[in-house]
């Protein structure tokens, strides 16, 4: 796999995971009274978009979904610094470095298959 081709493919999984934290925490405004229900339009265009992206992905399998689910980890924390308003803890930091690791212990292990 190419440096550009990862670069791709980590930008999708980012975009993937930002369209679907802002169709999960717009809802959450709604529901907890910070904001009104035109909330839910956005929302529901959001997960639109992020289904849409999921097509987008180099293949529908499991192993690419693993690969998604720690960029989406790692965004989420980047979410909850930027958004939230809080800072990650080191047990933040580590089990992103973690999860990212074993991501890449699953993308890049099938190169020599």
């Amino acid at each position: 796999m190419e440096w550009s081709d990862l670069a791709r493919t980590f930008g999708l999984f980012f975009a993937t995971a930002v369209a679907e934290l802002i169709g999960c925490y717009l809802p959450l405004l709604w529901l907890t009274g910070k904001g009104g229900v035109w909330l839910l339009l956005p929302a529901a265009l959001s997960l639109m978009v992020f289904v849409w992206l999921l097509t987008l992905h180099p293949a529908a399998s499991g192993r690419i979904y693993a690969t998604y689910g720690a960029v989406y980890i790692a965004t989420a924390l980047v979410w909850l610094w930027t958004v939230d308003g809080i800072t990650p803890t080191w047990s933040d930091m580590v089990g992103v470095a973690l999860a990212l690791c074993g991501a890449g212990v699953i993308a890049l292990g099938q190169q020599s298959v």
